[in-house]
């Protein structure tokens, strides 16, 4: 998994779907815990994105994300009154996450909300 993969590497540098107001992001599933993964292992954790993607969001977790709902087969074993989530993405707060690597620079989770403004003034 995830965390002996991570034993074995110096950072972690992943992009990103969208990045929110507070400096976190909005990527694909897993994402949050290979974040999760990397600070407790202490391996620094970057992201690269476009300032397209600056998204003028405030998710605080998990379930302020739109539901994304996909079909899901999992065969005629499950009963029909089961639902079945099926997250395609997660968000991962600014605190796992130490730089953002953009067109505008490096910038720090903090300074997201700034160059926010500026794009949109």
């Amino acid at each position: 998994g995830v965390a002996y993969a991570l034993e074995r590497v110096d950072l972690v540098l992943l992009g990103a779907e969208g990045v929110v107001e507070n400096g976190g992001v909005i990527n694909k599933l897993g994402t949050y815990q290979i974040a999760l993964c990397a600070k407790c292992l202490n391996k620094p954790f970057y992201v690269a994105a476009e300032s397209y993607k600056f998204a003028r969001l405030y998710p605080l977790n998990q379930q302020d994300l739109p539901l994304e709902h996909k079909p899901v087969d999992v065969g005629p074993l499950l009963p029909r009154s089961v639902a079945v989530d099926n997250p395609s993405r997660d968000y991962t707060p600014p605190a796992y996450i130490n730089l953002l690597v953009t067109d505008l620079g490096v910038l720090t989770p903090a300074a997201v909300s700034d160059e926010l403004i500026q794009l949109y003034v």
